[in-house]
Formats: C-alpha cells, structure tokens, sequence
C-alpha cells in the first residue's frame, strides 16, 4: 500500500532547511570524490594512488570519531554544524593552489598528490564531526512516528546529491577544468550554509559538569556492543562494503578496461546511486513491513554478486546496469540499517551512536577504498573487484547465521 506519510513530513519547515543544507554540501562532497579520484590518477597512474585518497581521510576521521560523538551531544548542534562547514570550505580552498599555480612545472605528478593528501587529512578531522551531526538533529526536528520516514527521505536526499555529484563532476571536469570544478565545490558549500543558518538551535541535553569524556565514550561503546541488532547490522556495512568498494577503481576501469575516457566517468560514478535512489524513493511510497532483518541480509549478498559481475563486465552499458542493481540492492540495506539505529538508540546518546556508526561507514568507504587500491596493485584491477565482490557474499553468510537477532529483525 502506497503511504503520503513521507510528504507530510516535508512539510515540517525546518526538516526542509536541514535535507536542503545536506543536499548542497553533499553534492559538493560527491564532486569533490569524483575530481580527487580523476585527478589524482592522471597525476600519478598508479590505482594505489587512489586508495590511498581514502586512507588519508580515514586515519583522522575515526581516530577523532570517538571524542566527535561525545561532543555532538555535549554541544549546540547547529553551531557546530556552521562551524564544521565552514572548515571544509577552508580546507578544500587549500587545493586552488595546485590547481591554479601550475606546480606541475616544479614538482612531479606524486609529490603534488602528498599536498593534496595532507589537505584530505584535515577534512578527514572535519568530516568525523560533520558525519553524526545531520541525523543526529532529525530527531530533534521530527517525531518518533514520523523518524523512519524521515531517515528514508534524508537518504534520499543523500542519494539524489550523490547522483548529481558524480555525473556533473566528471561533466565539468571536461567542460571547465579540475581548477574551475573546486571553484563550484566551494560555491555549493556556501550555499549549505545559508540553509544550516536557517535551523533552529538544538542544545545540548546533558549538563557538561555530569559528564566525563572517558566514560561518556565507554557508555556510548557499550550500548552498541550489547544491542545486537545495531552491531550486526554495524559490521555487516562495514566488512561488506570494506570488500566490493569497486567505485573506487573507476577511473582505472573507464581508462583501462571499458576505454571510454573521462566523458564516460560521471555516468558510471553515479550508476550505484541512481538505482539506490530509485529503490529508496519507492521505498519511502512503499515501505517494507516485515522481515526487515532477513531481506537486509539478502540484499547484502545480491550486492556481492553484482559487484562481481561489474569486476567481470567488458561492455559499458552492462557495467553500468551492474552498478545500478548494486546501488537498488545498497538502498534497501542504507534504509534498515539507518532505521536500525536511530529507532534503537536513545536521545541522550545518540551523537555517540552515531558517531560509532560513523566509524564502521568511513571504515567500510574510505578503507574500502584504499583495500581497493592495494589489491588492484597486488592482484590487478579485475581480479581484485572480483574478489571483493566474493568476500562481501561471504561475509553476508557469516553475519546471518551468527546473528539470530538480527536476522529476526523487524519494526
């Protein structure tokens, strides 16, 4: 049965503010994703290189995802929201001056890359605040029968961002430069801001004197270690998208595999993203009712499989249809797991929650891209997709028979 519930909650102004801020600062995330990938491999030619985009960000964002969480929920989320925006328009500002200055006539194309990983390294910092911060605010802003809908329609938003990050990315790499490309990224930052200026003030819950850091993180840790159907689904994320992160590898594929150059770029590095928002948009019409926990699961597994016939796939087209069906497959999983963990976690603790969630997302992207990168150079690029595609299926298997509660799963 078809639910309008997801267009009323639209109609709460200030969700509206907070999806618009994300939709912007996204879709320059995700343009800046596609611009580092291409840049950096026509810098160096080597798909280590890319992976290592990853571990740059990754190495500082959960080393300071911990102490993020306990300040979320210490803190005036809106403020901190500002703030932490305002320091990735900062950051990627640094990345003009390769850009514009024309270094490559004094450095070569890897001695270039380690300034732009230095740069990433900050954002990485950044990014551990910024990461819990949005849906940690939802629940301040909708109620607790409107939260599901909510996170299905924030993840469309996410999704819709991501799609058009990827395709207009690679478009305006080709049409206007990588310098001109940073130029617009920074420009989308700032008009998130306008939107997340527009958000009501959303203080902290607990009172700074109660709390001690140390044990404010134990406590977040130990929720999630005993609530076994949030670290199923945790790990699952993490160990199975650690393993097929195949988008990666794209711009090695579209040069040495597919042959269809930086034009076919943007396409393909949105394809996961388009089927995602198609499932997630007929998802929030359509909800799923029952059995959350076993088609999580399934859905997991069919992402292996797809990510293995990508790794396969010498035809464009075909390729593309693989990353789409992958990305229907992801949707499903991102809405359970999202609901998961926001219906499962309390008000008072939930920017730690999340921000341990953080950790197994960028833990599954981020090393997943630089696990990518080391078995393209180790196995080579076809094989090492393949058999990433085989340890995500595996790892489905493994998570569902030793997690009853999860597989029992439903809400």
């Amino acid at each position: 049965m078809i639910s309008l519930e997801p267009i009323k909650t639209l109609k709460i102004k200030e969700f509206r503010n907070l999806l618009m801020g994300r939709f912007f600062i996204v879709l320059a995330f995700r343009m800046l994703a596609t611009l580092l990938g291409w840049w950096v491999y026509q810098l160096t030619k080597d798909p280590f290189s890319i992976g290592l985009i990853g571990l740059s960000e990754v190495i500082p964002a959960v080393t300071s995802a911990l102490y993020a969480g306990h300040v979320i929920d210490m803190s005036e989320k809106k403020k901190l929201l500002i703030i932490c925006n305002y320091a990735y328009v900062f950051l990627i500002s640094l990345l003009l001056v390769p850009a514009f200055a024309n270094i490559e006539l004094h450095f070569t194309g890897h001695q270039i890359t380690f300034y732009i990983y230095g740069v990433i390294f900050f954002t990485g910092i950044a990014r551990a605040f910024l990461g819990p911060l949005v849906p940690s605010m939802i629940p301040g802003i909708v109620s607790k029968s409107s939260l599901p809908n909510a996170i299905t329609l924030n993840q469309a938003t996410f999704l819709g961002s991501s799609i058009s990050g990827h395709a207009l990315g690679g478009f305006l790499i080709a049409l206007i430069t990588i310098k001109w490309t940073l130029v617009v990224i920074i420009s989308l930052l700032l008009v998130a801001s306008f939107f997340f200026f527009r958000l009501n003030r959303q203080p902290s819950k607990l009172k700074k004197e109660e709390v001690n850091i140390k044990e404010s993180i134990r406590e977040g840790i130990s929720y999630i270690y005993k609530t076994k159907e949030i670290l199923g689904a945790l790990c699952l994320d993490m160990f199975a998208v650690l393993f097929g992160g195949a988008v990666a590898l794209i711009p090695v594929y579209v040069e040495e595999v597919l042959k269809v150059g930086v034009e076919g770029l943007g396409m393909l590095n949105a394809a996961s993203d388009v089927g995602s928002a198609i499932i997630i948009l007929t998802l929030s019409m359509i909800p799923l009712r029952r059995n959350q926990g076993r088609i999580l699961l399934a859905v997991v597994a069919g992402f292996g499989l797809c990510i293995i016939g990508f790794g396969l796939s010498r035809i464009y087209w075909l390729s593309f249809f693989f990353l789409m069906l992958s990305g229907m497959l992801d949707g499903v999983s991102v809405v359970i797991r999202g609901t998961i963990v926001q219906l499962k976690t309390p008000d008072n603790m939930r920017g730690r929650v999340l921000s341990v969630n953080s950790i197994f997302i960028m833990s599954s992207n981020e090393m997943g891209q630089f696990e990518s990168g080391l078995a393209a150079k180790l196995l080579g690029v076809v094989r090492s997709v393949v058999f990433g595609g085989s340890m995500t299926l595996l790892i489905a298997l493994i998570v569902g028979s030793s997690n009853p509660k999860l597989r029992k799963m439903q809400y």
